[in-house]
């Protein structure tokens, strides 16, 4: 594992991840107020970017929102966005700590926290990105579990996940816009645009 720093560059690890490769990782303000404004931001002004859904071993769910949310809300720790009779998703960002009449055990409070959220690329064997996705863990010890992937856009695939030729180096905008935003990294990475086909190595 390495971590890499820069003037214009925030800090982030570099890891060989079982079942994953090599990832490039970038840690996000876990906060509240800050996972708000990141999935609000996200959800409300991206969603036709978009596909969400987990991204584990043994299991990859990809889910393209339908429409724009219907209702977007926050309560009692929670993120819920819903998508009318399509249905809707909750996600933890803060603390939960239930009802007066069902309080959350503190205990379970604790697992529910988010305890990360990463902005990360995906390496090939040559060190080309050709990934690019968001992903929140829980708190659970002593292995957090994951509890959403948000798939950024793929300018590498097409809308319905052909291989893009040429790449369609536009989709990058989501992603340059979160390093912006939320990391502070104001100057687009060249080596974004290094790969010219999508792989799974």
């Amino acid at each position: 594992m390495t971590t890499t720093a820069s003037a214009n560059l925030a800090p982030h690890l570099t890891v060989n991840e079982p079942g994953n490769g090599t990832l490039e990782i970038w840690q996000l303000d876990t906060t509240e107020e800050s996972l708000k404004k990141l999935f609000t931001d996200i959800f409300t002004n991206w969603w036709k970017e978009i596909q969400y859904g987990l991204l584990i071993q043994g299991g990859v769910l990809e889910f393209e929102p339908p429409c724009a949310p219907t209702k977007l809300g926050f309560l009692d720790g929670y993120l819920t966005v819903e998508f009318g009779h399509y249905g809707h998703m909750h996600l933890c960002v803060g603390l939960n700590k239930g009802y007066h009449c069902s309080p959350t055990a503190p205990e379970v409070a604790a697992i529910r926290r988010p305890s990360r959220v990463e902005l990360y690329r995906k390496l090939n064997a040559r060190g080309e990105p050709t990934f690019w996705a968001l992903r929140c863990f829980n708190s659970r010890m002593p292995e957090a579990e994951q509890t959403l992937t948000v798939y950024l856009p793929n300018p590498l695939l097409t809308h319905d996940m052909n291989y893009a030729n040429p790449p369609d180096w536009q989709k990058l905008k989501l992603w340059n816009h979160i390093r912006c935003t939320y990391l502070g990294i104001d100057q687009p990475d060249p080596r974004d645009m290094l790969a010219t086909k999508f792989t799974h190595d």
